[in-house]
């Protein structure tokens, strides 16, 4: 695409609603960024990224189909011992604190009012949406027969259950970003009356976002409260199982959105109008300073639960060596680069540091539900066709956001006049 805009393409950019011979875009147009078909395949062969994605999904949507015709049992190592795979380790447990900048930003913009971070708002929203759906869509690979999902929730309820909340918290905070993203795609389809009226409730829609979030994210730290002998003592603690999951979600999602933010800059500065990216670098250390903040407050909690369960002994252990090795490199190190980062505004140690602190928290989640679990018994290595899987589920997240992000304005602002 950044040949195209370089030769002049009259492209649907700055403005979605008219183009220079005075006509209106049309939803096709919009579809087709503007060009011919003949053009947009053009592009799509020459970009090499598309050539890897073919062959991720050649080779993955039939071992995915797969899992749904021969069963859990054919794709995975799944056991009474070991029930949480890769679709569960990381694509929901990874997946959802990575995700949360959606309620961060929409909290600091329209309840307390840092109109400075207006630009990168719609972006949190999207990897927040983003990061949910697909946290969900890997549960129903994992669970199988997603046409039965109404029936834990409308039918067979389970009030009482951790699993249920994080169900029903998830499915409505889903809602509500879908929500809060409408605003986006009336901009896209030039529609004002959809707009005005999502307009009127999005402080509403922000509070409920918020209440929604902390409760799933501490939620899905409680679920590890069911099996409190399975998990190592150095991952798990009872009393504050809850809030490690919750605080360590606020640095994933700052980290998270600095990383992807990053990436859009790099290769979608044709999709960036100047309004992004003349603010990226003082949004970026706005969200260092949060980020550390937390990850200070998560080394605090870590340290605090250790001494409350007298853990001490088991940190000379193997186990207690590969636990210092994590927060070591996905606490410490993070605190460090961000402080330094701060201290000499150098938003590109900034966003080395926010690199950083997603491996750490992706490390951390998957010690917690895989690596630590059941610690005492024997090590379950991932079926080859669950990682495959995986690894093409995820590039359909991938696949997705770049759709999305190449069309709506996410990364830009569309004006009503060309």
């Amino acid at each position: 695409m950044k040949r195209f805009v370089a030769q002049g393409y009259d492209l649907p950019f700055i403005n979605n609603t008219a183009i220079s011979g005075g006509k209106k875009w049309t939803i096709k147009e919009k579809l087709l960024l503007g060009l011919t078909p003949s053009q947009y395949m053009d592009q799509f062969v020459r970009n090499p990224f598309n050539w890897l994605f073919t062959l991720i999904f050649m080779v993955g949507l039939p071992i995915l189909a797969g899992r749904f015709y021969y069963g859990l049992g054919w794709a995975t190592h799944g056991s009474y011992d070991y029930p949480w795979g890769l679709f569960l380790g990381w694509g929901l447990f990874v997946m959802v604190p990575l995700s949360a900048s959606g309620f961060m930003l929409g909290t600091t913009v329209e309840v307390f009012g840092r109109e400075d971070f207006k630009p990168i708002e719609r972006l949190a929203l999207l990897n927040g949406l983003l990061g949910y759906l697909f946290a969900v869509i890997f549960l129903q690979v994992d669970l199988g027969q997603p046409w039965r999902l109404i029936y834990p929730m409308f039918v067979s309820l389970g009030p009482a259950a951790v699993l249920f909340l994080v169900a029903w918290h998830v499915a409505t905070y889903l809602s509500v970003q879908v929500a809060e993203l409408l605003p986006a795609v009336a901009e896209w389809g030039n529609w004002p009356g959809m707009k005005k009226f999502v307009k009127s409730m999005i402080l509403g829609l922000t509070i409920s976002g918020i209440i929604l979030s902390t409760l799933h994210q501490g939620a899905l730290g409680a679920l590890f409260t069911y099996a409190p002998g399975k998990v190592h003592p150095l991952w798990y603690s009872s009393p504050f199982q809850w809030f490690y999951f919750f605080c360590s979600s606020i640095f994933a999602g700052l980290s998270m959105l600095i990383v992807v933010s990053t990436l859009c800059k790099r290769f979608l500065s044709w999709r960036c109008d100047r309004r992004f990216l003349d603010n990226l670098d003082h949004q970026t250390m706005g969200l260092a300073k949060g980020a550390v903040l937390s990850l200070i407050t998560y080394l605090v909690i870590k340290i605090i639960a250790i001494a409350h369960a007298e853990n001490w002994a088991y940190l000379v252990t193997g186990w207690g060596g590969y636990y210092l090795l994590e927060i070591c490199f996905g606490v410490l190190l993070p605190i460090v680069l961000y402080t330094k980062a701060l201290r000499n505004n150098r938003p590109g140690l900034a966003r080395f540091a926010a690199l950083v602190t997603v491996l750490g928290i992706a490390l951390n989640r998957i010690n917690t539900a895989l690596v630590a679990f059941n610690w005492n018994l024997y090590r379950e290595i991932p079926h080859w066709r669950e990682v495959i899987i995986s690894i093409t589920v995820y590039t359909l997240y991938i696949v997705t956001y770049r759709f999305i992000l190449y069309r709506l304005p996410i990364l830009y602002q569309i004006k009503a006049k060309p």
